[in-house]
């Protein structure tokens, strides 16, 4: 239980280095779709950048179009760039790069817009755009201005969305889908900070007392697709070594069954993405009072 509780801080600080606390919200890209310009979510330019490594999509995957003539570059747009996408008898095209900001903050730079597109795709390059015959997938953006999940850097969920399904640039399908199912008895799920809560009014009841109060901890719990709690891990302990080396195993294992067994009954909602139910992770910290006997949220 010592040598535990010595790496703790340690442990914790590097946790909040590598999830990205300190990342900032992205600039989201654009698609225009029956007459009007729409955010989306989707990098579908950086996969073929990624897939062609050359030294211009390096250029302009990199420095080359920041949005200032110094190189810097806004914290809000990493990737130094926008893409803005049509979908035109029933084809995906790209139709501008553009920088940073450059569509809120007024008109935009046509002429620098297709001299980038010119650099990157050369004879790809056809009548003012790209047909963006690379992609095959599903291609998503808001009908509501209600936002389920959010990544805090990028990705949103919205609760209502307009979903294209796009086989190498050609569009099969459009649908509209709701992004969140109210399940019978269920619990409420809309709000991912009350999940959380949720969580702890049920680990209250558990009989603390009679168990070792070292199993305040951080945990995550996973909700499935349907809705059901099922998993349960310690954030800081999440493979067999960092278990063996700062745990006993039966002692590990009694507070995992402790708290999935506190769980498992829940139900909750169904969260979707595109229209299809997807799992999701939700974190809580408890901390164990000795002298009251019983749990609080940890800070």
């Amino acid at each position: 239980m010592i040598k535990r509780l010595s790496v703790c801080l340690f442990i914790f600080s590097l946790t909040l280095f590598s999830s990205g606390v300190f990342a900032s919200p992205q600039m989201p890209d654009y698609i225009i779709f029956k007459g009007d310009t729409i955010a989306t979510y989707n990098l579908i330019l950086e996969q073929y950048l990624q897939r062609h490594d050359t030294t211009k999509t390096e250029q302009l995957f990199g420095l080359s179009f920041r949005n200032s003539t110094n190189g810097s570059f806004s914290f809000n747009c990493w990737r130094g760039y926008q893409a803005i996408y049509k979908i035109d008898n029933d084809s995906l095209f790209l139709v501008d790069i553009i920088n940073c900001g450059e569509r809120r903050n007024g008109k935009i730079d046509k002429a620098a817009s297709f001299k980038k597109m010119k650099e990157v795709f050369g004879n790809g390059f056809i009548n003012d755009r790209v047909y963006i015959n690379w992609f095959s997938g599903d291609l998503n953006f808001p009908l509501t201005n209600k936002v389920l999940r959010w990544d805090g850097v990028f990705y949103k969920i919205y609760e209502k969305e307009t979903v294209v399904n796009i086989s190498n640039g050609k569009v099969s399908n459009i649908e509209h889908v709701n992004n969140y199912e109210a399940v019978p008895n269920a619990k409420d799920r809309k709000d991912k900070s009350k999940v959380s809560d949720t969580f702890f009014e049920q680990l209250k009841k558990i009989k603390w007392k009679k168990i070792n109060e070292f199993c305040a901890e951080d945990y995550i719990v996973t909700i499935d697709k349907e809705g059901k709690v099922s998993k349960v891990t310690m954030r800081r302990y999440q493979n067999p070594d960092t278990i063996e080396k700062y745990w006993d195993r039966a002692e590990y294992d009694s507070c995992i069954h402790t708290i999935f067994n506190s769980l498992r009954k829940l139900r909750f909602d169904i969260l979707k993405d595109k229209g299809k139910p997807i799992s999701e992770d939700i974190y809580i910290g408890i901390w164990y009072d000795s002298k009251k006997r019983k749990i609080i949220r940890a800070v």
